[in-house]
C-alpha cells in the first residue's frame, strides 16, 4: 500500500512556476495588490500608531513625529503609503469587477490592469500636489 502512494506521488503533474508563465499586467497588478496590502498593514499601522502615541504624549513627542515626517525620508514614506493606498484601492475595485464575472477578456483585463497603476500614480500625484500647494 505504501509503495502505491509513492508511485502515485511521482506521477502527479508539477505545479507551474513563475518562470514558466509569461509575465503580463494582470500578474503584476495581482502581486502589487498583495504587496500594497501588506505594506499598508505593517508600515501604515506603524505610522498611525506612532502618530497617535505622539498625540497622546504631548507637544515634544508630536514635534519629533512632525520633524521626521516633514523630512525628505518621512515624505518618501508618506508618498509611498499614499500610492500603496490608491494602488490597493484600484486593484481591489478591479478584483470586485472580476468577481462579478466581467473583464476577463485578455485585452480588457490587460487594459484595466495597466489603468490601475496609472490611476494610482495620478491620484497620488494629485493628493500630494494639493498637500504641497498649501
Amino acid at each position: 500500500m505504501a509503495s502505491a502512494n509513492k508511485v502515485g506521488a511521482r506521477n502527479r503533474p508539477l505545479s507551474p512556476h513563475l518562470q514558466i508563465w509569461r509575465w503580463g499586467p494582470a500578474m503584476l497588478v495581482s502581486i502589487l495588490h498583495r504587496v500594497t496590502g501588506g505594506g499598508l498593514s505593517v508600515v501604515g499601522l506603524a505610522v498611525l500608531l506612532w502618530w497617535l502615541g505622539a498625540l497622546a504624549s504631548g507637544p515634544a513627542a508630536y514635534a519629533t513625529f512632525s520633524a521626521v515626517m516633514g523630512a525628505w525620508y518621512g515624505k518618501v514614506v508618506l508618498v509611498g503609503l499614499t500610492w500603496a493606498f490608491f494602488q490597493h484601492l484600484c486593484t481591489g475595485l478591479r478584483h470586485f469587477v472580476l468577481d462579478m464575472g466581467a473583464g476577463y477578456e485578455l485585452e480588457s483585463n490587460a487594459r484595466w490592469s495597466v489603468l490601475t497603476i496609472v490611476i494610482s500614480v495620478v491620484l497620488t500625484a494629485g493628493v500630494w500636489a494639493c498637500i504641497l500647494a498649501r
